[in-house]
């Protein structure tokens, strides 16, 4: 009997029996993350061999996210997932599946939950009968807390439904929630995603062809929200762009100095940025999207950094810890190769007082990740919160259309 401990946590896992070492078994996996309330959030992960080592790759419709880190010890397999801090401990099974917990690891502690996973098993969620709907098309949503602090949010669910198969995302002013992969059984919709962060399942009835009922998101450990969605294809959210603004249109200059990973402070004033156009991301290691806008940003840089181009990266941590957060960093930015100057703010993004510790010059931090865009002279011409990543689809390549000639102009 092998034991896994986190924090407070204990968890009794069986060790397979026999003379040979178990393996963990090539190919597609069914992945599950059972809550406390009996709820499960179900994933996809692919397995295989790389120079003698294995690895794997989250699966969510289109994106097979790399994860490299993966240790076996006797029958003990560990699995450090590349942005997030957080990582699966578990122990091989007799029948070969994998039994064990996923640990977040937070600013101030480890929260964990038990997970599932079973090999040769492509299916993310089983159909037993033919959709009777086709929910391909725009659906604005409603979301409803149901814990302790009532709250409503707002989003716009797109979807691209194939027979029983459905793909999409849910829009918002502040970003998406990235690739959402499921099914449409019967009336019912089931949609899901895993990436070390996000680990959601979305539920709903579909009453007809333009309503969604009783629906039920469950959202990583304990989060939970009631929503309900009715289609309307020429559904908008809110200008990206009018989401925060300088505070004094005829004082267009921002002004701010933070450390870089080495310690090293760096101001916007300095040479490097004297006289050429800058991209400033608001960012943090914690923030899917922000690992979506930095993907693209990193490659445009190296692409075009000779144009006359700088960027910078503020990153704002979980904790104010400087060298907890440049070990969050680090990681983070490895996958991308970033190659131009980041930034440790010291200030954490649930800090209400963020904006006028960091940024002042802005009416406030909405969301992260939010692009400031400066010209030549320094001026700010203009503010965009959030990000429509890859999993939007159309969004996305809009989004690039949109950089490249704002870009162009402020180049010229």
């Amino acid at each position: 009997m092998k034991h896994l401990l986190t924090g407070a946590a204990v968890l009794a896992l069986t060790a397979c029996a026999g003379p040979k070492k178990a393996v963990l078994s090539d190919g597609d996996w069914q992945a599950r993350l059972i809550r406390e309330d009996g709820g499960e959030i179900v994933f996809n992960f692919n397995v295989e061999d790389s120079a003698g080592n294995k690895r794997l790759h989250i699966l969510n419709a289109g994106e097979r996210m790399l994860v490299d880190s993966v240790r076996q010890e006797g029958d003990s397999v560990f699995i450090r997932m590349p942005f997030f801090d957080s990582e699966f401990r578990t122990a091989l099974q007799p029948d070969g599946s994998l039994e064990g917990l996923w640990i977040r690891h937070l600013a101030d502690r480890d929260a964990s939950i038990r997970f599932h996973a079973v090999p040769n098993k492509a299916e993310r969620f089983a159909v037993s009968g033919t959709a009777k709907h086709n929910v391909s098309g725009r659906w604005p949503s409603t979301f409803i807390s149901t814990g302790d602090k009532p709250d409503t949010s707002t989003a716009i669910g797109e979807f691209k439904q194939q027979g029983n198969d459905v793909t999409g995302t849910f829009l918002t002013s502040t970003g998406d929630y990235r690739y959402l992969q499921g099914v449409v059984d019967g009336d019912t919709l089931r949609l899901s995603t895993f990436d070390g962060s996000h680990a959601y399942l979305f539920k709903a009835k579909i009453e007809n062809d333009s309503t969604l009922s009783g629906g039920t998101f469950l959202a990583g450990i304990t989060a939970k929200m009631d929503f309900s969605a009715r289609r309307d294809n020429a559904a908008q959210l809110e200008d990206a762009r009018t989401l925060n603004k300088l505070k004094d249109p005829n004082n267009a200059t921002l002004d701010f100095s933070f450390p870089d990973l080495e310690g090293k402070q760096v101001s916007i004033k300095d040479e490097r940025f004297r006289n050429k156009v800058v991209v400033v991301q608001i960012s943090g290691s914690w923030c899917p999207n922000c690992m979506d806008e930095t993907a693209y940003l990193s490659e445009w840089y190296k692409q075009n950094k000779d144009r006359g181009v700088e960027m910078v990266m503020l990153c704002y941590e979980r904790t104010t810890d400087f060298e907890k957060s440049k070990k969050a960093v680090k990681s983070f930015l490895s996958r991308f190769d970033v190659t131009y100057p980041v930034l440790i703010t010291g200030v954490t993004p649930a800090d209400p007082q963020k904006t006028e510790k960091t940024l002042p010059q802005l009416t406030g931090i909405k969301g992260f990740p939010t692009t400031i865009y400066l010209d030549k002279s320094g001026k700010v011409r203009e503010v965009h919160t959030g990000f429509n990543g890859p999993g939007t689809g159309e969004h996305y390549e809009e989004y690039k259309r949109e950089f490249n000639t704002l870009m162009d102009e402020l180049l010229k």
